[in-house]
C-alpha cells in the first residue's frame, strides 16, 4: 500500500521579515519528511488587527525578497499569494461557510481566507500547516507526521493531530489553560483546535462543513441582539462586523461533533510558540533555534507551550 502523500504549506507576511529566514529553513529540517511539495504562503493584504502594531515590520519587498531566497536555496517549492478575488472568496465561503462573506481576515489580522486556501489548493492528501514563527524539535530516528497518519487513519474522528505542545515532562504533564484528554498511551484528545501547527487529510476537512460562523462583538449592543444570518446579510452590504478566529469556529464544530484534534505524546517531538517579538528574543533566535534542534532545553520550560523568553538566553 502506498504512503498517502503530503504537502507542506507555511504562512508568512510583512510581519515575518525579521525571523523567517531562521524559521521557515528551520522547519524544513526538523520535519524531514518527504513531502510531495513546501509551499509559502504570502499574505499581500495591508495589516489589521494587533498585526499592525507587532515589531519588526517588514516592507512588501523585503517579504518577496525573503520568499525568493528560499525558493532559490530550493527550501521551499513554490510561493503562492493568497487569492483576494472576490469570486474565488465567493466561492470558498460558500464551501466552507454556506454564504459569502466580505471578511478576510479575522479581528486580530489573522488570514481567515488564506487558511482555508491552504486546505482547498493542496494537492496532496494530507496538508501539515505550521505558521512561520512556530519553532520544532524532531530527533532524527523519529516522525512525527508518519505517527500523525498512522493514528488518523486508526481514529476517524481524529480531524487534526499535531506534535507535543511544549517540551516534554518527565510524567507527561501539559501546562495549558484548555486542558487535553489522555485518550490513549499515544496522543491527547481535544475539542479545541489550534491553527499554528496541525496535519490534516484535505478531503477529510470536508465533514466538518460548513463551519459555523462566529461574530466578535458589536461597539453597540443592540446590534449583538442580530442572529447570525442577519449579521452575515449585513457583513456582505456594509462590510461592517469583525469575525472571530478560524480556529474558534472550527472548535465550535469540533464541539458540535464527534470529530477532535490529536495532540501526540511521543516526547521524540514537540513545539514552541516564541510570542516574544522583542529584539532580544529576535537576535538570540538563531542560538535558541540551535539549542531546540538539539532537543537542548531549559528544565523550567518543560510543558509549556509558549517560550518562555528569559529562560533561553
Amino acid at each position: 500500500m502506498a504512503r498517502p502523500s503530503c504537502s507542506l504549506w507555511m504562512f508568512v507576511a510583512r510581519t515575518d521579515v525579521s525571523f523567517m529566514m531562521h524559521t521557515i529553513p528551520h522547519l524544513v529540517r526538523m520535519n524531514h519528511f518527504p513531502f510531495e511539495e513546501k509551499v509559502l504562503v504570502i499574505d499581500t493584504a495591508p495589516l489589521t488587527g494587533d498585526k499592525v502594531g507587532r515589531p519588526g515590520i517588514g516592507t512588501m519587498q523585503e517579504l518577496k525578497e525573503c520568499t525568493q531566497q528560499l525558493l532559490k536555496a530550493n527550501i521551499v517549492d513554490r510561493i503562492v499569494d493568497i487569492n483576494y478575488n472576490p469570486n474565488y472568496r465567493r466561492q470558498v465561503y460558500g464551501k466552507h461557510f454556506g454564504t459569502s462573506l466580505r471578511c478576510t481576515h479575522n479581528y486580530k489580522g489573522y488570514p481567515i481566507l488564506g487558511s482555508i486556501l491552504k486546505i482547498e489548493e493542496c494537492k496532496s492528501d494530507y496538508m501539515l500547516h505550521f505558521d512561520s514563527d512556530m519553532l520544532l524539535h524532531q530527533q532524527p530516528d523519529y516522525d512525527w507526521i508518519t505517527d500523525g497518519v498512522e493514528l488518523m487513519q486508526e481514529y476517524p474522528e481524529m480531524m487534526f493531530i499535531r506534535p507535543l505542545t511544549g517540551p516534554p515532562t518527565e510524567d507527561g504533564t501539559i501546562y495549558q489553560s484548555r486542558v487535553d484528554k489522555k485518550e490513549s498511551d499515544k496522543f491527547y484528545k481535544s475539542k479545541f483546535f489550534g491553527s499554528r501547527a496541525y496535519l490534516v487529510n484535505c478531503k477529510h476537512f470536508d465533514l466538518l462543513l460548513p463551519l459555523p460562523i462566529v461574530w466578535r462583538s458589536y461597539k453597540r449592543e443592540f446590534m449583538n441582539q442580530l442572529s447570525v444570518p442577519l449579521k452575515n446579510v449585513l457583513n456582505q452590504i456594509t462590510g461592517k462586523g469583525k469575525l472571530d478566529s478560524w480556529e474558534i469556529m472550527v472548535s465550535k464544530k469540533l464541539e458540535e461533533t464527534s470529530y477532535f484534534r490529536g495532540t501526540l505524546m511521543n516526547p521524540k517531538a514537540w513545539t514552541l510558540h516564541p510570542i516574544d517579538r522583542s529584539p532580544a528574543v529576535i537576535k538570540a533566535l538563531p542560538k535558541i533555534i540551535e539549542k531546540i534542534e538539539a532537543g537542548d532545553y531549559p528544565s523550567q520550560q518543560a510543558g509549556y507551550y509558549d517560550l518562555i523568553s528569559n529562560l533561553w538566553f
